[in-house]
């Protein structure tokens, strides 16, 4: 309506900030109608779990705060929203989008009644929404892909015990502090069964047994564990760097485990000219997928 711009601009501000719809039922509608042409050619891949932070002046705003924002990459007055967008090769298209609402945000009721934030929106970590979201996905039973997370979420290892439950392969970021046991190793078993009393259950480690962070792991590598890797153009040509990928266990709290965490994939970016490795990955993806198909 171009000869009415102010009113249909009023009426559509109306819609989005007062009525009642759901945005939940728009993205599914928007997925149902996307996806089928994204796929025809090229095959769903990858599930893509982000976030994306909105700088703002104010404090009004819904969940504004200051926190971490991507886009300035730093601390920083913003919203941030949280999201899945599944891809192909050529196309992604987000099926997923949720507010984040802090936690001072989500205690405060005269705040969030000034701003009418529903009774039933409670507190909840990024990680957790994604999770929800990652869940709902899975009883639409939309086509599964690779989930790919940044250390913001992969470093939970909650939010990867999940994804193993919901039996989706995933290669997620982790911080150089993560701690492994290296490739061969393991926790110590249970102590032997004494005479008397119950039979001891929990693995064990001792002062001459101990995982290793991944970065001490890392700093173990010889030149030779790393090999070269293209993966596409950039604009300063092709984008390439050095990789090393080692089966490793998690240790998390595997000492109130009476099995060790399964072997999976530590994926290590070490570029020739750092000191030290850049990024780290874990991943549950098949034991026999080449380095090349990992880093891609």
């Amino acid at each position: 309506a171009p000869g009415n711009v102010r009113q249909m601009h009023q009426s559509l501000h109306h819609i989005v900030a007062d009525a009642a719809w759901s945005d939940a039922a728009l993205l599914r509608e928007v997925r149902e109608q996307v996806l089928p042409a994204m796929t025809r050619r090229h095959k769903l891949l990858a599930w893509i779990v982000d976030d994306t932070g909105f700088p703002k002046k104010g404090i009004h705003s819904v969940g504004v705060t200051r926190q971490y924002c991507g886009q300035v990459g730093k601390q920083e007055n913003c919203r941030i929203a949280v999201s899945v967008s599944v891809a192909t090769e050529q196309a992604s298209l987000p099926v997923r989008y949720q507010l984040y609402l802090p936690e001072n945000w989500a205690a405060d009721r005269d705040r969030r009644k000034k701003a009418a934030v529903p009774e039933e929106i409670r507190f909840q970590t990024k990680p957790a929404i994604a999770l929800d979201q990652i869940r709902s996905l899975c009883e639409e039973g939309v086509d599964r892909g690779v989930v790919l997370a940044d250390g913001a979420y992969g470093n939970h290892h909650g939010f990867r015990e999940e994804l193993e439950k919901l039996e989706l392969a995933y290669v997620v970021g982790i911080q150089s502090s993560t701690t492994v046991w290296p490739p061969g190793t393991a926790p110590l078993p249970p102590k032997p069964r004494k005479s008397m009393g119950r039979p001891a259950q929990l693995l064990r480690r001792d002062q001459h047994h101990q995982p290793l962070s991944v970065l001490e792991l890392a700093l173990c590598l010889s030149p030779g564990d790393l090999r070269r890797v293209s993966w596409r153009e950039g604009t300063r040509g092709t984008m390439h760097s050095r990789f090393a990928c080692l089966r490793v266990r998690i240790a998390h709290r595997d000492v109130w485990r009476k099995e060790p965490h399964p072997e999976q994939w530590l994926l290590i970016e070490w570029p020739r000219e750092e000191k030290e490795p850049t990024k780290y990955w874990l991943s549950n993806l098949s034991e026999s997928i080449p380095l090349r198909r990992l880093v891609l």
